[in-house]
């Protein structure tokens, strides 16, 4: 089971990125291509087991899916690719390529201030 794995590093991340910034994360936001080999439902338990009963609870995973999309060499369409179907549905060109759908990425981390000057600061601000 590789999510555990993947899991693992997203904190390992998170914490490199919490210390930086002398904050707590609240929230951790990823990018989930179809084709990236990746169950969500596996990677969230793993996430989930990893986080629970540390100082890092109560983070949150959430994963946005992006489909498998396809370009044409001939027209320059972008397209969902379904059915296993990477035909251009404009032209219909055997000619495409993948453009899309392998990704795993990070996209936001939410983070919570643990300084208090600057969290003075930041609520002085909003006054």
């Amino acid at each position: 089971m590789h999510e555990m794995s993947i899991a693992s590093s997203m904190l390992e991340a998170v914490r490199a990125e919490a210390a930086r910034h002398n904050a707590h994360v609240l929230a951790l936001g990823v990018k989930m291509g179809a084709l990236s080999g990746v169950d969500s439902e596996s990677l969230r338990f793993c996430f989930d087991a990893l986080v629970q009963d540390t100082d890092l609870a109560p983070l949150s995973l959430e994963i946005e899916h992006l489909p498998w999309r396809n370009r044409c060499h001939q027209c320059a369409h972008e397209f969902n690719v379904e059915e296993y179907r990477t035909e251009c549905p404009r032209c219909g060109s055997a000619e495409t390529e993948m453009a899309s759908g392998q990704e795993l990425e990070f996209t936001y981390m939410e983070i919570e201030d643990n300084d208090p000057c600057t969290s003075r600061a930041q609520s002085l601000e909003r006054k």
